[in-house]
């Protein structure tokens, strides 16, 4: 499995990349359509000037711009996607699924849906004969978070040899409601992205497995130490193993 030989065909996507003063890049996401066209700051490239090429080739722009043409990488996609609320970076996703061991076949619940980017490298780790329960409150977040899989999805069949398996099931739903839905499930990791996880906490234990993961999103140390009070107080059967800060640093090489 991997991308399907041949050049770009209509209705997958694409990634162009301009170069920049001061040795930057940007990057352009599009779906490629016959009638479409591309719009850089360096000019315009219609798209009926990409399906056909191999990706890997330089085309100008109708200022003359170079844009080198490629397929994108997940990682690329979910940091250019639509986004309604602030996504989990690929850098956190990475160590998160790292620590919670996910294997093929998993079953894995996520709380706060957001705008799919942690869904989709779930969806990945966990392969086809896996499952992810992805939970989120905000209708407009559920929406966005499913439009962004399935765009995912229906670009993937026809850029590729193997199709991305339909492995995500989104539910509009407070996970702090959810008991009833869980009462049958055996989640062998849990992935909480939400404002208050020591409310999903009491829910979802029940449900995960002897020994399974549960990694916590949050985006300080206070909310830390009251996830950590809250499993205190109540009493409930989770260990705190690490708390990690994930830095990523970036270099740029140039002649003196």
């Amino acid at each position: 499995a991997g991308p399907r030989p041949g050049p770009f065909r209509a209705g997958e996507l694409a990634l162009a990349e301009v170069r920049r003063k001061h040795n930057t890049t940007l990057k352009l996401l599009c779906r490629l359509a016959a009638e479409a066209v591309l719009t850089s700051p360096g000019g315009v490239l219609p798209h009926r000037d990409i399906i056909g090429q191999l990706p890997g080739q330089v085309l100008r722009t109708s200022s003359g711009a170079r844009l080198l043409l490629r397929r994108p990488s997940l990682e690329e996609y979910v940091l250019l996607m639509p986004r309604g609320p602030t996504i989990a970076y690929p850098k956190d996703i990475s160590a998160m699924l790292m620590m919670t061991d996910i294997h093929p076949g998993d079953t894995v619940l996520e709380t706060g849906s957001g705008s799919g980017a942690m869904s989709l490298f779930l969806s990945r780790a966990v392969g086809p004969k896996g499952h992810v329960l992805s939970y989120e409150i905000r209708d407009d977040h559920h929406n966005l978070a499913k439009k962004n899989y399935r765009h995912w999805r229906s670009a993937w069949k026809i850029g590729h040899m193997d199709e991305w398996p339909d492995n995500v099931e989104f539910i509009l739903k407070d996970i702090a409601t959810a008991a009833a839905d869980m009462k049958y499930v055996t989640l062998d990791a849990v992935v909480l992205d939400m404002l208050s996880p020591q409310c999903a906490l009491p829910v979802v234990h029940p449900s995960l497995k002897q020994g399974g993961v549960c990694a916590v999103y949050l985006a300080n140390i206070t909310q830390v130490i009251d996830l950590l009070e809250r499993i205190r107080t109540c009493k409930l059967p989770f260990l705190c193993e690490r708390i990690i800060e994930v830095t990523h640093r970036s270099w740029s090489v140039l002649p003196a």
